[in-house]
This record gives C-alpha cells, structure tokens and sequence, in this order.
C-alpha cells in the first residue's frame, strides 16, 4: 500500500477523531434566569439577574427601597448608596458580592452628578474597582437620579 493508497483511511479516523472530540466538549449551557434577591417588587418584567456560564448579568438597579417603587429622600447621595445596596442584594442571594463585580455602567440623570456619584461609590466599594462607564441621560425610570447595570462573574 502506497502513502496515496492510505489517504482516504486517514481523512476517515481524522473525522472520526473530530467527531469524538466535538461530543467530548460541554455544550454551552442555557442561561439562568434568576428572580431571587430582587429589591423590586413582585412581578416586574424582567430578571433581577441571568446567569451565562461563568458571567451573572444584572438588570439595572435604581435607588428604590426594598420591596417597593419609592425613591429614598435625598437626591442623588441616598439613591446612589440605595442602588448598590440593591445590587449587593441581587449578588448575594445568588452567591456572590460587590468583589465579583466586573462592569457597571452608571447612568446618571444629571452627568453633572458625576463627582458625588464617584463618592459614594467609592465610600462603598473596595479596590480593584469592576470597569465602568458613566453617562447622562434625560430621564431615569420613576424619576430616579441613577440606575447602575453591572456584569458579575458567577464562578
């Protein structure tokens, strides 16, 4: 038998091997929807989180008080530490914490909040911070001052 003659049972064991190989590797897993630890009331339409593989992506978060649609009082400083409490919430009840943050987008309804915004994230969260981004917008959902969405690794 010549090297041409073995061509052929070559090329079929190299598919066979591709195809042991492919059903050897995980499919990626469905994501998780996840409604635990939600600050908001009953009902809302949408997760409070969904789990894809390794990442936790959470829905954004206003500043309203546990269990209801109202805002704290004092503006920016009380709904932005409202905020990351209600995201602290959502994380642990699904296992995680503020250090398993990888990004957050801050939306502001007033970018020229920006600077107490920084303190009180700051005064809240520890070093190395997730990345982040932060912009304006003209109107928040129920008035609200800021909404934070933040990406969390769920491993």
């Amino acid at each position: 038998m010549s090297a041409h003659d073995s061509e052929p049972a070559m090329r079929h064991i190299f598919l066979l091997a591709s195809w042991i190989l492919l059903l050897t590797i995980p499919a990626e897993a469905s994501p998780i929807f996840l409604d635990i630890g939600s600050p908001l009331p009953a009902g809302m339409p949408f997760s409070a989180a969904v789990q894809q593989g390794d990442v936790l992506y959470l829905s954004g978060q206003l500043g309203v008080l546990p269990g209801t649609l109202t805002l704290p009082e004092g503006g920016i400083r009380a709904q932005a530490r409202q905020a990351i409490l209600n995201i602290e919430s959502v994380l642990q009840a699904n296992g995680r914490s503020l250090h398993d943050l990888i990004r957050c987008a801050v939306i502001l309804a007033d970018i020229g909040e920006w600077p107490i915004f920084n303190e009180v994230w700051q005064s809240m969260l520890q070093q190395p911070y997730p990345a982040r981004s932060a912009f304006g917008v003209t109107g928040l959902a129920l008035g609200g001052r800021v909404e934070i969405e933040c990406t969390a690794s769920a491993k």
